[in-house]
């Protein structure tokens, strides 16, 4: 009996895969077209939290204007019953107010669903920039005008694309948080004993609050900050020092006062740079955005830039991200993180092709930088068929860093995928062997046994692609494709009780990847903003 080839194999596989596809179109057309059951409900507020009555709601559906509308009584509160299942976009209006728009609110059949809005006054919208901001600055065409809690949204395109922009959004905001610190000049022991020497020297007090807290010892580090304060009340660095030691132990009123006073003794761009750090922490995510937009203005830095836009794509306001970073690319052409910022903010706005473009050119700065690279190779469980020039880079990783385990797992993921359908035996030997050389460098890489897996199983090696599952799954247990294609395989060899514990593992993964999913939406709340053209006011439909 002979075996079908791996062209063979793979094509049956493609038309399996489409037929499946066919048949989820087709369920996911009559579930649009199921019975208007949803409802959207919730309360307008404005700023200081009042109820706002008479605020117009307008939906689209789809894309689409729909008929359904809905007004705010004296509660602020309104409901739109008898909605079909689908992707909504609901527009806020009200006279004195800024028009406030929501996208990707996603409804299912039988479905309800809270939205609530805050409103800003039309006054906070003004297109001038804030009073005493630099004149060279470009103001913003967008507003930032609430918060709404995210466990009511969904997202646009699929789940693999929803959460791969999560991801990438995650990821940038980490470039913000990883820059380097000096070196300090003494170690800790000297420090201490310094300090106990001479409790009375600023120096020694300051320099050894900001070492610890530097070290993530920031309730250590109260104690030497506040004697340094008490010792010069005047010196700002000191002071800065310790609103932030007081927010990470999580005491976020007296670092919010802190800062508070920072700014009314000086107006500066990194007290309100300060005091948004502190607004985050805390959860005051509207809050913070303004003030590291206040920081941009009066100090319109690199990284000043690069954490307001890094913070509006953290809270899914993708366009206005877009905006900072656009401003930010023209002002430092040569920075990295802002081009891979751009990129990101134009993925999650629904452009993977500029996305990728971006990132790219954020990786032809420095070719030797592994960060847009890895940007790149997150982005590709979002490509079907990854383009060539994402292609291109990522083996041009590779030959920069052989060295990396990321590096030649990224371009073997991309090779697999650009041939899948019809894959060389030379091409299949070449992504084995960056696999291969991936695990030798990170024996612990659970993706890489993961997809020599998936080259095994087309392969029709099942022996070896068990073997990896079950590697895989070892290293990481936390892996859910790993333990449904597991499964598969047992059953498929005939190990049905093997297979029946790797299923209930599969779906207890699941259940949890779920429950995560809801409490970082619920963690992460989602600004509400209207853009604006270059002419001051707004059109209304």
């Amino acid at each position: 009996m002979t075996h079908p080839t791996a062209s063979a194999f793979a094509n049956r596989k493609t038309c399996a895969v489409v037929f499946a596809f066919a048949i989820f179109a087709a369920t996911a057309a009559l579930a649009q077209e199921a019975g208007a059951t949803a409802t959207l409900y919730g309360t307008v507020r404005d700023a200081k939290a009042k109820p706002i009555a008479g605020v117009e709601l307008r939906l689209e559906r789809n894309g689409q204007p729909t008929a359904s509308r809905a007004q705010s009584d004296v509660q602020g509160k309104y409901s739109v019953h008898s909605l079909h299942p689908g992707v909504y976009s609901v527009k806020a209006i009200h006279d004195g107010y800024i028009d406030a728009t929501v996208t990707s609110v996603f409804l299912a059949e039988n479905q309800s669903k809270v939205l609530d809005l805050t409103l800003e006054p039309a006054k906070a919208g003004a297109m001038a920039a804030s009073p005493g901001a630099p004149q060279f600055f470009d103001p913003p065409r967008f507003t930032v005008s609430g918060v709404t809690d995210t466990t009511s949204l969904g997202g646009h395109g699929s789940d693999v694309v929803v959460k791969t922009r999560d991801t990438i959004a995650k990821e940038t905001v980490s470039l913000g948080k990883a820059q380097a610190r000096p070196a300090a000049p003494e170690s800790e022991k000297s420090l201490r004993d310094l300090v106990e020497r001479d409790p009375g020297s600023f120096h020694a007090n300051h320099a050894l609050g900001k070492m610890l807290m530097d070290q993530g010892s920031s309730e250590d580090a109260i104690f030497y900050l506040q004697r340094a304060d008490e010792l010069n009340s005047s010196d700002s660095e000191n002071a800065m020092d310790l609103s932030l030691a007081y927010a990470n132990v999580g005491d976020y009123s007296r670092a919010r006062n802190r800062a508070e006073t920072l700014i009314a003794r000086n107006d500066s761009a990194q007290s309100h740079h300060l005091l948004a750090d502190i607004e985050e922490k805390s959860g005051n995510s509207l809050e913070a955005v303004r003030e590291y937009q206040r920081a941009a203005e009066l100090d319109p830095t690199e990284p000043n830039l690069f954490d307001w836009g890094s913070e509006l794509l953290l809270h899914h306001a993708p366009e206005p991200a877009q905006q900072v970073f656009e401003n930010g690319v023209h002002r430092f052409p040569k920075s990295i993180r802002l081009r891979v910022g751009l990129g990101a903010a134009e993925f999650a706005a629904g452009s993977p092709e500029k996305a990728i473009t971006q990132i790219c050119d954020a990786s032809d700065l420095n070719p030797g930088d592994p960060v847009p690279y890895l940007f790149l190779g997150k982005l590709l469980p979002a490509e079907s068929i990854p383009r060539d020039l994402l292609v291109q880079r990522l083996q041009r990783f590779v030959k920069v860093h052989p060295e990396l385990a990321e590096a030649n797992y990224y371009d073997a993921v991309a090779l697999w995928k650009k041939n899948q359908n019809n894959p060389a035996p030379s091409v299949l030997s070449q992504i084995e062997t960056l696999l291969q050389q991936a695990l030798r460098i990170n024996p612990d890489y659970g993706e890489a046994y993961l997809q020599l897996a998936v080259l095994h199983g087309v392969e029709r090696e099942d022996g070896k692609a068990i073997a990896e599952l079950e590697h895989a799954v070892r290293v990481a247990p936390e892996m859910e494709e790993a333990h449904y294609r597991l499964a598969q395989a047992y059953r498929a060899s005939g190990q049905t009780e093997k297979a029946r514990v790797e299923v209930q593992r599969y779906q207890e993964l699941s259940r949890q990847a779920a429950q995560n999913t809801e409490r970082e939406r619920h963690e992460i709340r989602q600004f509400v903003y209207t853009l604006r053209d270059t002419v001051p006011g707004n059109t209304r439909n």
